[in-house]
């Protein structure tokens, strides 16, 4: 089970990643992915690497349905000098309490935890082994549920997704 401490960091640096898309200075654009860094001069202490999904759908008990989500976005963070960055969902809505997301990429399956309207891996190593088969993929597809029963599955597109996260890194090392 993760720890308070753990959950209370990553629903604040999801939190802050949100925001920082908002207040942040796009940099750099990758094919699907986007790169955004701190506005200020010098090296930012955080950057991350961001995109919406291709395809999105919502059922309720198998059937589709119409929902009103906030935003969707597959983020990829990075503060100062981080080698590995972290990876977080926000779905625009509410996860179900103690729900997972699982994260499909070909053959390979991952589980999210979340937290609100957030979901991140559980540490550095599932980030990294993540990242590894991100950026070997075509597609990830997120599947979750929302507070109210929706299931919701968004399909991301992986084509710029090495570039930019490496640049990502890069800016922030």
């Amino acid at each position: 089970m993760k720890s308070v401490l753990a959950i209370l960091l990553g629903s604040a640096l999801l939190a802050g990643a949100a925001q920082a898309q908002e207040t942040n200075a796009q940099v750099a654009v990758m094919t699907d992915w986007s790169v955004f860094a701190e506005p200020k001069s010098g090296t930012p202490t955080e950057c991350f690497a961001v995109s919406a999904p291709k395809e999105s759908l919502n059922t309720r008990d198998g059937q589709p349905v119409s929902v009103r989500r906030g935003e969707v976005r597959l983020f990829v963070t990075y503060s100062k000098g981080q080698k590995v960055g972290t990876i977080s969902f926000t779905g625009g809505y509410p996860f179900a309490e103690k729900s997972t997301v699982s994260v499909a990429v070909g053959s390979d399956t991952f589980e999210l935890f979340t937290d609100g309207e957030f979901a991140w891996t559980a540490d550095a190593a599932q980030d990294e082994k993540l990242m590894a088969v991100l950026k070997k993929g075509t597609n990830a597809v997120l599947t979750a549920r929302s507070g109210k029963g929706t299931q919701t599955q968004d399909t991301f597109s992986l084509r710029g997704f090495t570039a930019a996260t490496e640049d990502a890194a890069k800016r922030c090392q």
